[in-house]
């Protein structure tokens, strides 16, 4: 596999031990300098269900914008009829922006 960064080996030891079906999908979480992107993946089929980002929310700090995309994204569960999921943190630690987007999609009506 070559030389790895920390991440990518967080990455793929979280992978090998979750997984996405049709009535629990995965919520991916990718977090880049400026946005927050989320998806709901299901990984038996390969298809994503829903998806929330942050590029057209301007004005915020990255903590609102990532509390909005949780919001988002579980008002797009809902619709879908999908009320669990399984959090897929992508390799970040679980705090700061990564934590508000799970924290806020919890209060808006996702388990996980």
């Amino acid at each position: 596999m070559g030389k790895l960064t920390n991440k990518q080996k967080i990455r793929y030891r979280i992978r090998r031990k979750i997984k996405g079906s049709v009535n629990t999908p995965r919520l991916s979480v990718f977090r880049s300098n400026k946005f927050i992107y989320c998806q709901l993946i299901d990984d038996i089929n390969g298809i994503t269900v829903a998806s929330a980002d942050s590029t057209a929310l301007k004005g915020k700090t990255n903590t609102e914008s990532a509390v909005e995309v949780g919001k988002i994204i579980a008002e797009k569960a809902r619709s879908k009829n999908i009320s669990t999921v399984v959090f897929d943190r992508g390799g970040n630690l679980y705090h700061g922006r990564i934590k508000a987007l799970a924290d806020s999609a919890r209060e808006a009506g996702l388990n996980f």
